[in-house]
């Protein structure tokens, strides 16, 4: 965000030195609660991936230093540190950042350091330039993996599948009030820049916003490169379109196409990557191309200031089985309140239904609908 301002106040930070200083220390603890009709995982599902028990999904500290970049009379800078403990260390995980955690051992809990990265805030062009470089959250979409940044405890069946983290240099321009965009070379989706699948990327982003502020439209080619199977080489085309309706409810839509080349067949003679899935491929095809589509929209409404709905709709299709393992069709649709007990406490139960239209893909392949019922609790600190 060019030109807001840096509000917030934090616990820990008030605690420590009544919240003076520009660098901030904060983050939240994230237990978690499921039910579902699958006894042995929730996959595709997430963030709540092991059936019917209580975990501790997220424990997040943070260490940061925005820009100013409310002013435009000289250069600023700034950083983000992000240290993950918990059940999500699985999709934050990227090859070379500690990943034999998952990727070797299969461990249920794991530490990431999810975001590494520093801002330098460039006034002087056009309205405002911010040049990130390190790891950070990959650009598109409308939601991310640390939990207070969605409007849903789970996550959409879209989400779950595509890029989270990226390491790189993205350029931030802000144009005017109306018109932004993004430049940024990176190492690939996933892969820290030493890894062995690390590809020089490029990513464009351009974001426009009306005059009456009532719609945002972003698009991006993300990660894009040759496109050949790696892990989480995905050449990622999406969009998101926000619309209020008015001071009380609005709504985000998000679609992209995505695909890997030359991905081994799940049947043939060319062994899969650690941690990357091979694709149903047709018979006697050694590799094909993976392609996935994905839809999803989300509709809020506030109740009060400490309350509000919202309703997701989600829908994959996942062509070749490459991303989730079952090649089908999926839909998920998902209602969930979220309540705040004063300004530090976050409950958000859920109740969500998804079906696996072409075959049975939930459970492990033993079931073809799923039901869960599922709660977090954010504590803010």
């Amino acid at each position: 965000m060019i030109g807001e301002p840096d509000g917030n106040s934090y616990p820990l930070m008030t605690a420590i030195n009544q919240a003076r200083s520009r660098t901030k220390l904060y983050g939240w603890l994230d237990p978690t609660l499921n039910f579902s009709n699958s006894t042995h995982s929730n996959a595709p599902e997430a963030n709540d991936v092991y059936p019917n028990r209580l975990e501790l999904n997220q424990f997040v500290l943070y260490a940061e230093r925005l820009p100013d970049s409310v002013q435009q009379d000289h250069v600023d800078w700034g950083y983000h540190l992000t240290a993950l403990y918990g059940t999500d260390y699985r999709y934050t995980t990227g090859k070379g950042y500690f990943s034999g955690q998952l990727l070797d051992d299969h461990r249920q809990y794991g530490f990431d350091p999810t975001l590494e990265y520093l801002d330098l805030y460039i006034p002087q062009v056009a309205q405002g330039m911010n040049i990130r470089i390190g790891r950070f959250i990959s650009v598109p979409g409308i939601e991310a993996q640390l939990a207070p940044n969605n409007y849903i405890f789970s996550h959409s069946l879209l989400y779950a599948i595509d890029p989270f983290t990226d390491t790189g240099l993205m350029a931030t321009v802000k144009l005017n009030n109306q018109w932004l965009v993004q430049l940024g070379l990176t190492a690939g989706h996933d892969v820290a820049p030493w890894a062995s699948d690390a590809k020089p990327s490029g990513s464009a982003c351009l974001s426009f916003t009306t005059a009456s502020v009532n719609d945002n439209i972003y698009a991006c080619a993300n990660g894009i490169n040759g496109g050949k199977y790696a892990y989480n080489n995905l050449q990622q085309y999406d969009a998101t379109w926000y619309h209020k309706f008015s001071k009380t409810v609005h709504m985000a839509t998000e679609s992209w196409y995505m695909y890997e080349r030359d991905v081994p067949a799940v049947a043939g003679s060319i062994a899969p990557e650690t941690g990357a899935n091979p694709a149903f491929c047709l018979p006697g095809e050694q590799q094909c191309i993976a392609p996935e589509y994905a839809v999803v929209n989300f509709l809020q409404k506030e109740l009060s200031a400490h309350d509000f709905l919202s309703l997701r709709s989600d829908f994959l299709d996942d062509k070749k089985g490459q991303r989730t393992g079952y090649a089908t069709r999926y839909s998920e649709n998902t209602i969930m309140w979220c309540h705040w007990i004063g300004s530090t406490v976050q409950l958000r139960p859920e109740l969500r239904f998804e079906r696996a239209w072409d075959r049975k893909a939930y459970d492990n392949g033993r079931q073809q609908n799923q039901f869960t019922a599922a709660t977090d609790v954010i504590f803010h600190f």
